[in-house]
């Protein structure tokens, strides 16, 4: 037999043939499912000769000893890990990839068995005695061992996601407290011991071995410590959160120097290693320390860094770079300006900094993705500036100019290099580009003379070269380009700096410098848009834009000051007197911009989102609306008009067109008043539209492409203005020109294209924007059915899109969402909007035998049915529109729910528990919620019942009967909000307590048992503190879900919370994992 499955790992691992490996594969899996696999795998780790057959076995364990249902006993488990270590032991030469799957056997056995007790003892937490005989043995076992600690400390640091996160964290907060330290404190030791001895380093056991232990240093330090499941995009703002107890390790200086000193001796391979250490030892919080003891520590970094600058053989290595980057950034982090520039080289080391940056910024092309965590540093020490209070010279008026300088003309030189290389251009990436620009608005605004002198002179020097080589006749195209890469820089610069006023007080010199460049950038616009008949430069264009965004946020609206030296300096040389006159050119660039760019989409879509802002606030708005060009842009906003908007005919069908026809919604609203005159005539092309495609539709011979063209390109605008009108006025007015008359289409196009969502999602998008009260935009006259008749139209649509939609059968998983559940979102979305808006009375319908409502809600169970639990969480658009649609229903349709058959109300029920722990706080929210609706639902009608009121409802008795019948649905959900309440970071206190309270009534024998297991689960000593926490829980608490009692048990729970907190903050000890969620 293990000869047999040897043959198998070997066409696993190492075939070209996809049919053998696909056969392999099959044949595997079957063994891997099979009753007497671990025997079998213990066969083939005694008797395998391959490497593979001894992975296969290995990682076949792994699963046995990870699996929820049908664990392996208690003893089975312990056999398997001391096998593990023994087979470890007596084979340290085994190849790399079977000894780490082996490694990994062990820590997960570790891990899932950390609180399994055999005669009072945790067997699997003697992890240190584990690993000593292998430490005390050769060198190839030494690093077994430590590989061994290293893989556990990963391991249990890791959430999975087959088990709950709570047992995760109590196992983690275990580990934390028992065993961690001590494993730090080893590694430390054995490192401090490795550089003691000469190691030879080119022997690779030897090279390994300290791998190794830095390996498992970094991972002790790179514990999630209080569980706060940080990703690496929060990288800048990475606390460590030491323990108390390991303050001892960082008040010795000598863990610190321990770094820095192998760092200068050992390779430069491992180096990287060692400055990913310090990182996480210089980014340790800050109350592990008092004053004094911060200052000492800060100078022992500080120290080390400079003689790392001091001696920088080893930076050109990249990754040593980067690291290095990193650890500079977390000098100004983690510690204030104020602290750095006490410590006693300050001086020397801010100008080690400031060369180092300077150097780096020149090599632009070297390790591009490090400059952020510099510019991150310069940005924060220039915007600590105005607020340091210490007597000490922080130096920064001389070092920042520097770094400002040396970015601006490195960015200008490297045009020439990318050009002539045709390397990469970092233009191409805007968000890297924006990031940079956001932290040099900061640098460049401290000494911001300085900065405006050069930016002055660069940009006068690159625009008249770039004015005499448009006017030579014999400049070259290249020429031409490199002027225009630099001038891009520029401009965004510009724009940055000008932003970067929002972060300090201006003085009116600084306002009259920001006027030198807005003249500048104006003018060299002045002189590009006169040259876009012949050519134009797309990323200028978008640094353009840029530019104007940024000089809308500061100098346009109600905030600035209209004497601003800026606006006497735009008076004086381009003779824009006013704010009025400014927009005025804001407007002509708009104008430009979609006559000549109209079919490039970055440029359109920036164009218009800026013309949307514009019309954002009213005082800008009513000066917009007064301009001729804005006048003539609503009386000529159809691209089939005179305007010259010709360029934007092919990009105005797609997303764009909803952005511009917003902004012309809202400026025209600006004068509209009760005018439907004025409203007619703006709407007179988009009647003809509408006109067009009924008499498409009419016939039978029609031009399908057509028709969905000016369809999608129709209701988008639609949906632009539908969403800029937001008063009940101008609102009533569209809803009675699309209704009655056009409806009739919209309801056509579901009827004919549902299978294709490019059509059919901007249909249901402007319907779900027609239904949303927006503003309490739409009311009707107390006269008006038009509330009943716009339900009826909506109802109808959900249930055409909805019946047909799930005849599409299965969708392949990677087309799911735009095919299907992106429509069924908005549908969703729309029935929501609908039953929320307070403008129907949803008893008529059963009143008058209407089945519109039922039909639109039997419609979302069909949806919703088709829909796997997985994919509502996995699609946060869907879960959104699901769960805030779900909360609607539980409040005001609870007899809906409660006529529902058992299974969907199972659905439904399983559905909000698994919603309990999503991330989204959103949809988390939304499912405490309903969860309360339905719980005070139950807690009503149990009330009835016991009190022998007249007989309640069938489907009442139904709904009581499926919860008796599955009592551990609520009982689940009561056992998860809890431990969220306990032991996790709960965001939504507040809605988590609300239908807790009537979990708690309706299960009060489980809450008692649940109770009981808390407290048994604690240490001795700490069982009396917080049987004493659930006693105050329910103090003064009464058998009614009344809203003062639901006030004072929301309370209790805040006072609960902390005081559990308080108890567990020292204890190794948390629920049992057999009670809890598990």
């Amino acid at each position: 037999m293990s000869r047999f499955l040897e043959i198998l790992c070997k066409q696993l691992y190492e075939t070209t043939d996809t049919a053998v490996r696909h056969q392999a594969e099959k044949a595997l899996v079957e063994f891997t499912n099979s009753p007497d696999c671990l025997s079998k795998c213990q066969l083939l780790l005694e008797r395998g000769s391959s490497s593979y057959s001894q992975l296969l076995a290995a990682t076949c364990l792994s699963k046995l000893v990870s699996r929820t249902s049908n664990p392996l006993p208690l003893e089975q488990r312990i056999d398997i890990r001391n096998y593990v270590l023994n087979y470890l032991a007596t084979r340290p030469k085994l190849a790399a990839f079977v000894t780490q799957a082996l490694i990994q056997l062990y820590a997960r056995i570790t891990k899932l068995g950390w609180f399994d007790c055999q005669k009072d003892d945790y067997v699997f937490r003697n992890v240190i005695a584990d690993v000593t005989r292998f430490l005390q043995d050769s060198v190839e076992h030494c690093i077994i061992g430590v590989t061994i600690l290293s893989q556990l400390t990963n391991e249990i640091n890791q959430a999975d996601t087959t088990h709950p996160l709570t047992k995760h964290r109590k196992i983690a907060s275990s580990f934390r407290d028992s065993s961690l330290f001590d494993i730090f404190t080893l590694s430390c030791n054995l490192l401090k011991q490795a550089s003691g001895k000469n190691l030879n380093l080119n022997d690779e056991s030897q090279h390994g071995l300290l791998m190794q232990l830095l390996k498992l240093s970094y991972n002790c330090l790179n514990y999630d410590f209080i569980g706060t499941s940080t990703d690496e995009s929060s990288d800048d703002l990475c606390t460590v959160q030491i323990p108390t107890s390991w303050r001892s390790a960082f008040l010795d200086s000598s863990t610190l120097q321990l770094f820095f000193n192998l760092y200068h001796s050992i390779p430069p391979s491992l180096s990287p290693l060692v400055l990913s250490c310090l990182v996480q030892i210089a980014s340790v919080r800050r109350s592990l320390f008092n004053n004094a003891e911060r200052a000492k520590f800060l100078s022992h970094l500080v120290d080390g860094v400079k003689r790392i600058l001091a001696n920088p053989q080893c930076l050109p290595d990249p990754n040593n770079y980067h690291e290095f980057c990193r650890l500079l950034a977390r000098l100004k982090s983690n510690y204030q300006l104020g602290e750095l520039v006490k410590v006693e080289n300050y001086p020397e080391v801010i100008r080690l900094i400031a060369n180092f940056t300077v150097t780096s910024l020149q090599h632009w092309e070297f390790a591009p993705n490090s400059v952020h965590y510099l510019l991150s540093l310069w940005q924060r020490l220039a915007a600590s500036v105005p607020y340091v209070k210490a007597t000490e010279p922080h130096l920064l008026e001389t070092y920042t100019p520097e770094v400002t300088k040396a970015y601006i003309t490195s960015r200008l030189e490297s045009v020439h290099v990318i050009l002539r290389d045709g390397l990469e251009d970092p233009l191409d990436d805007a968000g890297l580009v924006q990031q940079q620009l956001d932290q040099l608005s900061t640098i460049g605004r401290c000494e911001y003379e300085k900065t405006c002198a050069l930016l002055v002179q660069l940009f006068d020097q690159a625009a008249q070269t770039y004015q005499e080589l448009l006017q030579s006749t014999n400049s070259s195209a290249a020429d031409i380009t490199v002027q225009e890469g630099r001038l891009t820089w520029l401009v965004y610069i510009i724009g940055a700096v000008i932003g970067g006023r929002v972060s300090f007080a201006s003085t009116d010199e600084q306002d009259a410098m920001d006027g030198e460049l807005v003249c500048r950038v104006l003018q060299l616009m002045n002189l590009t848009d006169s040259r876009l008949a012949q050519a134009g430069n797309e990323r200028l264009e978008l640094a353009m834009l840029s530019f104007f965004e940024q000089f809308r946020k500061i100098y346009i609206g109600d905030q600035v000051q209209k004497s601003s030296k800026l606006y006497r300096r735009l008076s004086e040389v381009l003779g824009l007197n006013d704010e009025t006159m400014v927009l005025s050119v804001f407007i002509g660039k708009i104008i430009t911009n979609l006559k000549y760019w109209g079919q490039c989409e970055p440029i359109t879509s920036k164009t218009l989102q800026l013309l949307n802002d514009l019309s954002l606030g009213y005082p800008s708005s009513a000066k917009l609306v007064k301009l001729s060009a804005v006048q003539f842009m609503l009386n000529n906003h159809t691209v089939s008009t005179s305007l010259t908007l010709t360029g934007l005919l092919t990009y105005i069908r797609y997303t764009c067109r909803t952005t511009f026809y917003t902004a012309l919604g809202r400026l025209l609203m600006v004068d509209l008043g009760e005018d439907e005159d004025q409203f007619e005539q703006f709407m007179l092309p988009l009647t003809a539209a509408f006109e067009a495609v009924a008499q498409m539709l009419s016939t039978n011979t029609f031009n399908e492409q057509e028709a969905k063209r000016t369809l999608v390109g129709l209701v988008r605008d639609l949906r632009g203005i539908a969403f800029a009108f937001n008063a009940k006025t101008s609102f009533m007015m569209l809803f009675d020109w699309i209704y009655p008359a056009y409806m009739p289409i919209l309801q056509r196009a579901i009827e004919l294209w549902y299978h294709d969502p490019a059509c059919t999602t901007p249909v249901l998008k402007l319907m779900a924007e027609l239904v949303h009260n927006r503003s309490q935009r739409l009311q009707f006259d107390v006269s008006s059915p038009n509330g009943i008749l716009l339900f009826r139209e909506t109802s109808k649509m959900i249930t055409t899109y909805g019946n047909r939609i799930l005849t599409l059968g299965e969708v392949p998983k990677d087309q799911v969402y735009g095919v299907k559940l992106k429509g069924v979102s908005v549908c969703f979305a729309m029935l929501k909007a609908v039953l929320s808006g307070n403008y129907v009375n949803f008893g008529v319908f059963r009143l008058y035998g209407d089945d519109a409502l039922d039909n639109a809600l039997q419609t979302f169970i069909k949806l919703l049915l088709s829909i796997p639990h997985s994919d509502l969480l996995d699609y946060p658009k869907l879960s959104q529109s699901f769960y805030s649609l779900l909360e609607v229903l539980t409040q005001d349709h609870m007899n809906f729910i409660a006529s529902l058959e058992p299974h969907v109300v199972m659905y439904i029920l399983s559905s909000i528990s698994e919603g309990l722990t999503a991330l989204d706080t959103m949809v988390c929210t939304g499912c405490c919620s309903s969860l309360d609706h339905i719980v005070t639902y139950l807690f009503k009608q149990l009330s009835r019942s016991t009190k022998k009121r007249p007989t309640p409802m069938a489907t009442d008795d139904r709904f009581l009967h499926i919860m008796q019948q599955h009592p551990e649905m609520i009982q689940q959900m009561l056992s998860t909000v809890l431990n969220i309440i306990i032991f996790e970071d709960c965001r939504n206190q507040w809605s988590m307590s609300r239908p807790l309270l009537g979990l708690i009534l309706l299960n009060e024998k489980y809450f008692a048992d649940l109770r009981n297991s808390i407290v048994n689960s604690q240490p001795p000593e700490k069982q009396q503190a917080m049987h004493l926490c659930f006693e105050n829980l329910m103090e003064g608490i009464e058998r009614n879900l009344l809203t003062k009692n639901r006030d004072r048990f929301t309370q209790n729970l805040s006072v609960f919370r902390r005081e559990v907190n308080d108890s567990m903050k020292n204890s190794t000890y948390g629920v049992n994992s057999n009670d809890m969620m598990s």
